[in-house]
């Protein structure tokens, strides 16, 4: 992506044992060119500032925890991790689904693939592929090199291969200016795109607005709006007029916020991912599926397919574009032992 390289998952597998005898399961993903967290610092901020704070306390007390998480700024991914982790217990407590703690809309959502920085007739053999294989049928392309005609053209063998079966959105990363964001735009203007994510800073704030006036279709705002106050800074000022919603980085909590906000405001939302594992995977689709909003677009979902291994017993499956939430009480995490013995980094 234009932001960076991922070429290896060096997570953070985050449990937290209670006294009942439950265990909760999340994952951080680290991606330090975009929130600067890294593996070796979310396994510190748990271990030396948030584990001592919320030793003791019970799991439902959320509100009480975030104040305490809140003290700490930044470590996102970390944060989040904990969150979800304790809706984890509080579900395998009540012997119910988290999708049913948080709205219990649906039990599956529609899948969409990421597809990286690569010539056109690979991409569109990527494509190809994702789709005869798993049923997906809508791409989110990453766009933002220089000169822009190589996304364009990108783009464009992807429409000419699939013609109107597929939908198409791309993604920049923050990697144009405004008038490139805008120039590009024009010229894929005919390709039918549904969104536009990041295609500029959001730090360069005029450009941004002058660009999103001029934007088609909804412009996304992702690593811009990390957090509810973000999200409204982005939306009343005019630089976003959609959100991109990833549990990896506001855990379920502080994602009800950020729906219910840009629910309020009247705006679309997208599930995003972290380049998330099936871990975190798992964890999207138990938030996307509880919530009418954010199961009418396909999420993405489907990152962890460009992983060669992962850590659950049962492997997730896409069928027919779709992935199911798991059934069971909590998130339905169980870990394969031999594979966490094989991976883990710690002692």
């Amino acid at each position: 992506m234009r932001s960076g390289e991922v070429h290896i998952a060096e997570h953070v597998l985050v449990r937290v044992p209670t006294d009942a005898g439950l265990t909760d399961t999340a994952e951080a993903p680290p991606r330090p060119f975009t929130y600067g967290e890294t593996q070796q610092s979310i396994v510190a901020v748990i271990r030396q500032i948030f584990e001592p704070q919320l030793l003791g306390m019970a799991p439902t007390r959320r509100e009480a925890v975030h104040a305490k998480l809140n003290r700490t700024v930044g470590n996102p991914t970390a944060k989040a991790a904990v969150d979800m982790a304790l809706w984890d217990i509080v579900g395998q407590a009540a012997g119910l689904p988290v999708t049913e703690l948080l709205g219990g809309y649906g039990e599956f959502m529609a899948v969409s693939h990421m597809l990286g920085f690569a010539p056109p007739a690979e991409m569109v053999e990527e494509a190809q592929h994702v789709r005869d294989t798993y049923g997906i049928t809508t791409f989110k392309v990453k766009v933002g090199r220089r000169p822009y005609q190589l996304d364009v053209e990108v783009c464009r063998a992807l429409r000419e291969a699939f013609g109107d079966g597929v939908e198409l959105y791309v993604d920049g990363n923050r990697g144009w200016t405004a008038s490139e964001s805008a120039r590009a735009l024009r010229a894929m203007d005919d390709l039918d795109l549904t969104l536009a994510e990041e295609l500029c800073p959001a730090d360069d704030v005029l450009g941004r607005r002058w660009l999103v006036e001029r934007c088609p279709v909804p412009f996304v705002a992702d690593e811009s709006a990390t957090r509810p106050g973000e999200v409204t800074r982005e939306l009343l000022g005019g630089s976003a007029t959609a959100i991109s919603i990833k549990t990896a980085r506001t855990g379920f909590s502080h994602s009800q916020r950020v729906l219910f906000e840009s629910e309020g405001l009247g705006v679309e939302v997208v599930m995003g991912n972290q380049i998330d594992s099936q871990i975190g995977s798992l964890c999207s689709v138990a938030f996307g599926a509880a919530f009418e909003a954010t199961s009418r677009r396909a999420g993405e979902l489907s990152n962890y397919l460009d992983m060669s291994d992962d850590l659950l017993a049962e492997p997730l499956q896409i069928r027919d574009g779709t992935l199911r939430v798991r059934e069971g009480a909590g998130l339905g995490i169980e870990l394969d032992p031999e594979k966490l013995t094989r991976y883990r980094q710690d002692s």
